[in-house]
């Protein structure tokens, strides 16, 4: 605990709040950080509540961004206890045959890029060269790619050096890709089946439709992360990346406390000057409160609509909310029955039948229907980290995005609910179907499992509202996010920092939100001292 008033307060422990205190602390100050949750991590936590000895990551599992990311980096988190293990193959996809009958194989990845185009270029002559060609272009304009999207907006020094670099003979077609969507990247640069398959499974990470201008160049990113970095867990359960974040701030002097949940956020002259619990305490900040919260949360919830410019109350209106979701936690006795099996196994696995397939249900969620074939994002955890759970079985999730608002099912099943309860189940059943479909004997290899609705995501999480995992539609990016005129950290209440994934540059473990507000703190008080 502090003895004396922290110079800052840091609303919520998930890893953009943990993030920001550290790097705050870094620069001399005294943090406390209050959490809702009875532990710390935000969507960054593991349990073993599925089956014992059974070790499932609760939200987020695999981190190619925080290993990209040289915020996480740089806080040197191995020296804290964290460390990364990897899968035999970063990603794979399970084909059909073309009629669409039977499955035939797979899409595979390894960080092996000539490997991996090798594959591809036996499926279908030449297109082992143009995925070189597009990791070539990843060597040219990858590191500034990063730099922008983790930078404030607006990110001059990486974004200028960006441009500097599409001024070439290589310009154009890194331009074309940057802003196409997956399905053009996939149908002007493939005639296989699996390079744009993996592409457009990736975009859907960030919940990007496979049309939508941009999903191409975050498709491609992520794809050629997995290359460079490939898709790393923390050794032990996703709740260790976190644990390791606390570790090192506690190291430093300040603290973090859970269990406490803050109500509001006391502003006196437009300025923010500590937080309220539910317990009746006050919790003053001498220099800053950092809100790790959902922008919902934040405007008009934590802070009233009163000490709120009119204008912020118009913007978050036009606020959109990113799909639902639902997760299933299996404990399996044995590995997946995968048939046919991959050449190399992959810790995380998409299962999707075409990107025509992914154009389809990405329209059924946006005329709020329940997906009749369901994306779904999957992780075998054991294949990826042998300590998850007992030899020869597999720790293993899927999710998979449902409507926000419900209009009706696009299966066959009636499905009239999926918030909570037994539509949730059905829904369940539906994934776990797909899966069947590629693994016969799957479901009697379970022995147990866990559904996590909507409704249970936020329970557990209150900035998944809905289960909503990126904390705002990705349509929302840059100077848009949450809402145009809020892109950066600075909120309208002097003193108060919004760190959490609505800010730019959204959802992904990779720490942005979180040093974005730790730095415009920083920055603003600095200001203040001069003047």
């Amino acid at each position: 605990m502090i003895d004396r008033v922290p110079d800052a307060v840091v609303i919520g422990a998930g890893h953009n709040g943990l993030v920001a205190a550290n790097l705050l602390a870094d620069a001399g100050w005294s943090v406390e950080v209050l959490e809702a949750q009875p532990t710390p991590g935000g969507a960054v936590r593991s349990d073993t509540e599925v089956a014992d000895s059974f070790v499932h990551d609760t939200f987020s599992a695999f981190y190619p961004f925080a290993a990209a990311s040289p915020i996480i980096r740089g806080l040197q988190l191995d020296r804290h206890g964290l460390t990364w293990v990897h899968a035999p193959a970063v990603l794979g996809n399970p084909l059909l045959s073309r009629d669409g009958a039977t499955p035939s194989g797979w899409a595979l990845q390894v960080r092996d890029r000539d490997q991996t185009a090798a594959w591809f270029d036996a499926a279908h002559r030449g297109d082992g060269a143009a995925w070189l060609h597009l990791t070539a272009l990843w060597d040219r304009v990858g590191a500034d790619l990063m730099g922008a999207m983790l930078s404030p907006f607006p990110p001059m020094r990486h974004g200028l050096r960006l441009l500097g670099r599409l001024v070439n003979r290589h310009g154009p077609d890194t331009a074309r890709l940057l802003l196409s969507g997956v399905s053009q990247v996939d149908r002007h640069r493939f005639g296989g089946r699996g390079p744009g398959l993996l592409l457009a499974g990736n975009s859907q990470h960030g919940d990007l439709p496979p049309g939508l201008p941009g999903s191409g160049a975050f498709g491609w990113m992520m794809t050629m992360m997995g290359h460079q970095y490939g898709f790393p867990v923390p050794r032990g359960g996703s709740g260790q990346l976190a644990a390791a974040l606390v570790r090192r701030l506690e190291s430093t002097g300040s603290s973090v406390r859970c269990g406490v949940e803050v109500t509001g956020i006391d502003v006196r002259a437009g300025r923010a000057v500590g937080v309220r619990t539910k317990g009746g305490d006050q919790v003053p900040a001498d220099r800053a409160v950092l809100a790790d919260v959902s922008a919902p949360r934040l405007y008009g919830g934590l802070v009233s609509w009163e000490v709120l410019p009119a204008r912020t109350r118009l913007l978050m209106r036009r606020f959109r909310w990113d799909p639902a979701t639902v997760k299933v936690d299996w404990a399996v006795d044995g590995p997946v029955p995968w048939d046919p099996a991959p050449e190399v196994m992959p810790g995380c696995v998409h299962v999707a039948g075409s990107v025509a397939e992914l154009a389809s249900t990405d329209l059924e969620l946006r005329r709020g229907l329940v997906p009749r074939h369901p994306f779904l994002l999957l992780g075998q955890m054991t294949t990826t980290d042998p300590s998850r759970s007992p030899a020869g079985t597999e720790s293993m999730w899927a999710y998979s995005h449902v409507p926000q608002l419900l209009s009706g099912d696009a299966g066959p099943d009636g499905i009239t609910d999926v918030a909570a309860g037994d539509g949730a189940e059905r829904f369940a059943d539906r994934m776990q179907a797909r899966i069947e479909r590629f693994a016969p004997g799957f479901g009697d290899r379970v022995r147990a499992r866990r559904v996590l609705s909507p409704s249970e995501l936020e329970q557990r999480n209150a900035n998944l509202h809905g289960g909503a995992v990126n904390a705002g539609s990705a349509a929302q990016l840059a100077v848009l996010r949450p809402v145009p005129g809020l892109g950066r950290a600075e909120t309208p209440v002097r003193r108060l920092f919004l760190s959490g994934a609505s800010a730019h540059p959204g959802g992904g473990v990779h720490g942005a939100p979180g040093a974005n507000a730790a730095r415009a703190a920083l920055a603003a008080h600095q200001r203040g001292q001069e003047h």
